[in-house]
């Protein structure tokens, strides 16, 4: 991984954050200032320069010291100081030490790996909402995982901080930390036996847009129509108004004995989770440029009816996060759309297909992305599958392979492309590891074919060698393309011999549901 070089371009978009917040806060700090990303018990990253950050008296001379390294800085018009300490192998505990016009000291500083955990409720979903919460909590005794999560803040006011602690992994501070980014680290932390650092910012049922900065957004200029309508929307919301009603209703309502259901008390969607730019600058801006391996991420539900917008919005999401890092191209690996809702006797159109394909698109836009299949580890009446140990592992695979230099399989067979003749469909896979598998029964289940007129029939399949699929279909005397796993909950069971399940897909380019009317 490129390391860390705090440029210019990335400090100036904390200057720009930083000038926003003058109307609210004072810019030169008397008084010595970090953000709760710095605190006791953290984890800093090792094998790269560790930047840190905080506020001070402007011009005030700063020294960082972390073990036996150092480095200086000064503080800048605006009280900011951005200061790089020479980089230090895994180990500690350390002491850092801030020293400006007073000297802030944090303790039990371990150097090891760290981690960014994002995405909406999946990633959200806590330990102790996950299967087997009492054993997994029970054996929670990791010293050396640390843990800090990010309130859910929502805002177009850029933040500079938040509240929030580190704290060691133990059976009680795991219970409500993320689930996937709890086995994720400890898979990481068995393997490697370095320390971990996972920090928590998802938030359940949130958009991507409200990822990303307003400014991105508008420079696009994909996303016009859905500015502007959140801004016709916000200029007429009155939240104050909307909670006076509620509390109106609620009053009656106990006033007639509590009959039926309590009034749903309003959310105030000028502060939430849908909001572009909202999440970005009350959640992710204020640990913006914390020295960091890479993120997870689980997220996609709520952008699924829109699913042909996140083709290019989720790759713009990630290429702003690691601009704004100023780290290169960190890793960035996703877990897929899990199966969900009821299996359909016929093939159809499905946003969640679609939002799917969308995800593995993004693999050949960016370098250094990657993507968890999970389709077979969904619950069709529940969002929210519990087995998140899976799910934690597939992401470790490609985090322990590409990152860490272990000789894994980690990719799912991706298709590659096909080949039709008379009836048939030839469709060859790449990465399939040891070869083309199935799970539970021999017949290779998934497959649709259609003809010209562009109507998917169920077909037939067998695997016929290491990396290629023969796939025909009753009634089907001339395919033209084929897909697989193409439905919400698709019945399919293709997988590598390693037990990777093979990426749903499509040979063809025809409209789909989401894809926007002209």
């Amino acid at each position: 991984m490129k390391s860390l070089k705090w440029r210019p371009s990335v400090l100036a978009a904390f200057v720009v954050a930083e000038c926003l917040l003058l109307q609210l806060q004072t810019p030169a700090q008397a008084e010595l200032m970090m953000p709760s990303i710095f605190g006791d018990s953290m984890v800093v990253q090792r094998n790269e320069p560790v930047h840190v950050w905080g506020w001070t008296e402007p011009g005030q001379e700063v020294r960082v010291q972390l073990g036996d390294r150092a480095a200086s800085g000064k503080a800048n018009g605006e009280g900011r100081f951005d200061v790089s300490v020479p980089s230090l192998p895994a180990g500690g505990p350390y002491e850092l030490t801030v020293k400006a016009d007073e000297t802030k000291t944090f303790t039990d500083v371990l150097v090891g790996e760290v981690w960014i955990c994002s995405g909406q409720s999946n990633m959200a979903w806590s330990v102790r909402s996950a299967n087997d919460p009492d054993l997994e909590s029970l054996s929670a005794n990791y010293p050396e995982i640390r843990l800090i999560s990010v309130p859910q803040v929502g805002t177009q006011e850029p933040q500079r901080d938040f509240k929030g602690q580190w704290a060691a992994a133990t059976p009680e501070t795991v219970k409500d930390f993320s689930a996937v980014g709890y086995f994720f680290g400890r898979q990481l932390h068995q393997t490697l036996d370095v320390p971990i650092g996972l920090i928590d910012n998802a938030w359940g049922g949130s958009a991507a847009e409200a990822w990303v900065p307003r400014d991105v957004l508008e420079a696009d200029g994909k996303y016009e129509s859905m500015l502007a309508g959140w801004d016709n929307r916000m200029a007429k919301y009155d939240y104050d108004a909307l909670l006076e009603a509620w509390k109106e209703k609620q009053k009656a309502w106990v006033e007639k004995g509590r009959n039926g259901n309590a009034p749903r008390r309003p959310r105030d969607d000028s502060a939430g989770n849908h909001r572009p730019a909202n999440i970005y600058n009350g959640v992710l801006l204020p640990t913006i440029g914390y020295t960091m391996r890479g993120v997870i991420w689980y997220q996609g539900e709520s952008n699924a009816g829109r699913a042909y917008e996140y083709r290019d919005l989720f790759p713009l999401m990630i290429q702003t996060w690691r601009d704004q890092w100023g780290q290169g191209d960190f890793p960035f690996y996703w877990v897929q759309l899990a199966d969900f809702r009821s299996e359909v006797d016929e093939p159809t159109d499905s946003s969640w297909a679609e939002l799917r394909e969308a995800q593995t698109m993004t693999m050949s836009r960016l370098p250094n992305t990657g993507e968890a299949v999970i389709l077979n580890l969904g619950e069709s009446a529940d969002i929210h599958p519990k087995n998140k140990q899976d799910v934690a592992k597939r992401l470790a695979r490609w985090a322990l392979a590409k990152d860490y230099g272990y000789d894994l399989p980690y990719r799912s067979p991706t298709y590659r492309d096909a080949e039709f003749d008379g009836n048939k469909a030839i469709v060859r896979f790449d990465h399939v590891g040891a070869g083309l598998d199935t799970f539970d029964v021999n017949e290779a289940i998934g497959f649709t074919l259609a003809g010209e007129n562009q109507k998917f029939v169920r077909a037939n399949a067998k695997i016929v060698s290491k990396d290629t699929v023969e796939v025909t279909a009753e009634g089907i005397t001339n395919p033209v393309a084929v897909r697989y796993a193409w439905a919400d909950n698709p019945v399919c069971n293709v997988q590598s011999k390693e037990g990777l399940p093979m990426t749903p897909f499509r040979s063809d380019d025809w409209p789909g549901v989401t894809q926007p009317k002209e």
